[in-house]
């Protein structure tokens, strides 16, 4: 089973992509992670990643293709959760090519819609664990009374240099332009289904439950 998580920056995607993983043994694929991996992998694609990022230059979509051809190949039969991709109409035809040529089928686009005034709300008083990357917030999930994190022990917090409202919205804006209109894209194909990513983190989670099974 193949799924697409698509969400507003702060809408929760990391949070319940990490719950499929633990809960159904599915295989997270972040752009980002992916092209960190690349990076050191020492393959031929992976000097070529390394080479542009190293340059300041941004990755082609050929190349991110690429990478998710490769982690196809390599589990194959698992199931895949895209976190980050596609972002643009161009990028949802070139996954829907490539699901195809390896006989994959994408099961699901699941949107996590969000206010953005509360989003904003939520995401200025997020915190992540400095050690492991657990997410807690001051509104929704305090950091624990004794100071560590419930996931490795960690003592140590921090908050992202732009999780301040000015800069939410500006990737917000930047989110609805390039990415909404993958929610008309998949609406077409019959794919889409939608869930509140503002309830609790567990909420959440049976909704999306709900529809994969």
């Amino acid at each position: 089973m193949n799924i697409i998580l698509l969400g507003p920056p702060g809408a929760g995607k990391g949070t319940q992509a990490r719950r499929l993983v633990e809960e159904r043994g599915m295989i997270q694929l972040s752009t980002g992670d992916m092209l960190r991996e690349a990076r050191t992998s020492g393959t031929e694609l992976g000097k070529r990643v390394a080479a542009i990022m190293d340059a300041g230059e941004l990755v082609t979509d050929e190349i991110v293709i690429g990478l998710i051809e490769e982690r196809l190949e390599k589990d194959k039969g698992a199931g895949f959760i895209f976190d980050g991709f596609p972002r643009t109409l161009a990028q949802a035809d070139a996954l829907g090519d490539l699901l195809a040529k390896h006989h994959a089928n994408l099961a699901a686009v699941i949107e996590l819609r969000v206010d953005d005034d509360e989003l904003v709300r939520r995401i200025t008083a997020r915190s992540t664990c400095a050690k492991c990357g657990e997410v807690y917030n001051d509104i929704t999930r305090p950091i624990p009374e004794d100071g560590k994190c419930v996931v490795c022990g960690g003592t140590e917090f921090k908050r992202r240099a732009d999780d301040n409202e000015e800069s939410l919205r500006t990737r917000l804006m930047e989110y609805y332009k390039k990415t909404s209109p993958l929610i008309g894209y998949y609406y077409a194909k019959g794919k889409l289904h939608s869930v509140n990513g503002l309830n609790d983190i567990d909420r959440v989670a049976a909704d999306i439950a709900a529809i994969l099974d």
